[in-house]
């Protein structure tokens, strides 16, 4: 269904992502807002990792209730609030996404709501009409 699209006339991706997702008319369309690293209970765990699985995990939860899975993202935008963040996120990153990576944006910003969080992730999804909970 989705068309990865990597040309070999421009410098390649500096890390696991596509330079563009392709998606087919028709398909169903979902954009999911930010999300951060906090659990129902409210709980902010320590450290860019953990709170990069939490952000994936709300965000599929997010997509099992429209009938869809991470497999169906066709782009992240990523921000965390510093240098140091990059290689934890990239980590959790690489592992839930297989030989066909979604398109990517990582941006650097100042800071979050609260200054617990190290990092934010929103994400669109597109799946076929079809394919509904």
């Amino acid at each position: 269904m989705l068309v990865h699209h990597t040309p070999a006339t421009i410098h390649p991706p500096f890390a696991r992502y596509s330079h563009a997702v392709e998606v087919p008319p028709g398909a169903r369309l979902l954009f999911c807002s930010g999300q951060l690293g906090i659990a129902p209970d409210a709980d902010i765990p320590a450290g860019t990792e953990a709170q990069t699985r939490l952000c994936f995990a709300n965000i599929d939860a997010i997509l099992g209730e429209a009938g869809m899975g991470l497999e169906h993202i066709v782009r992240i935008n990523a921000f965390v609030t510093g240098r140091e963040h990059l290689a934890p996120y990239m980590k959790v990153r690489d592992e839930l996404f297989g030989e066909s990576p979604p398109a990517s944006t990582l941006m650097i910003v100042s800071g979050f709501a609260r200054e617990a969080f190290t990092v934010e992730i929103e994400a669109i999804a597109a799946a076929p009409a079809g394919d509904a909970s």
